[in-house]
């Protein structure tokens, strides 16, 4: 069997990547961006992508680079933000935009996970939201059907693998990452640690490695969060 495990990002995306493709990238802001994958995509000149992720980075670091490198064709995500670059290039009718309510894109990466092609939910009924899309009514209440989510590639970042592939992830790293490594037709992880065989507790596997591809080791991670917001101490 041949090892999952490849020397960088590069090398890890090598033979994935092509013109027009969609690829799912986990994180929430820039908790648990794929901060090594990202850059890597950006290199290649890869373009006329749709990117389904919660939001699009933000200004200068994240899925921003691709989106400001102009390899970005469509976004399927929940948030804009305080992202200045996407909300330019959607008003001027430069990048498509399928906006999602947040728990609806979570559900549907999960649905394209687990070959549920179709859900409903209340979430949306009456809005914009569930325009054009089938309704139907279950115990008295109106219910929106909405479609899986699902990817050529889903490029994910983790805390520890083990050779298998199997992930642990951390804390608000957790994010969109679980889900969406289970919805890609190719799935590469990069994480901070790599342990050996056994010594991931089989209880605290978030991603079993059966869904796992291609693994990186990241380093010199930066982890940026777009708005620290710290209480001053009190005095006494």
């Amino acid at each position: 069997m041949s090892s999952k495990i490849y020397a960088n990002a590069k090398a890890a995306l090598e033979g994935v990547l092509f013109d027009g493709m969609t690829i799912m990238a986990g994180g929430f802001g820039l908790s648990g961006n794929p901060e090594h994958l990202i850059p890597a995509i950006k290199d290649s000149g890869v373009k006329n992508l749709t990117i389904i992720s919660n939001n699009c980075g933000a200004d200068g670091q994240g899925l921003w680079v691709l989106m400001n490198n102009g390899q970005i064709k469509k976004m399927i995500s929940s948030y804009v933000g305080e992202n200045k670059l996407f909300e330019k290039l959607y008003l001027d009718g430069t990048l498509e935009l399928e906006l999602n309510p947040q728990g609806t894109l979570a559900e549907r990466c999960r649905a394209g996970g687990a070959g549920i092609p179709a859900f409903f939910t209340k979430t949306g009924v009456g809005t914009v939201v569930a325009d054009g899309k089938p309704t139907q009514v279950f115990d008295g209440e109106t219910y929106v059907m909405e479609r899986w989510l699902r990817a050529d590639l889903s490029i994910v970042k983790a805390w520890k693998a083990d050779p298998e592939g199997n992930l642990v992830y951390r804390k608000t790293a957790r994010n969109f990452n679980p889900v969406m490594a289970t919805a890609g037709k190719v799935t590469i992880v990069e994480v901070e640690q790599l342990v050996e065989a056994g010594q991931l507790e089989p209880d605290n596997v978030h991603t079993p490695g059966i869904y796992v591809d291609r693994i990186i080791v990241g380093t010199n991670y930066v982890k940026p969060i777009e708005r620290m917001t710290v209480r001053k101490k009190e005095t006494v």
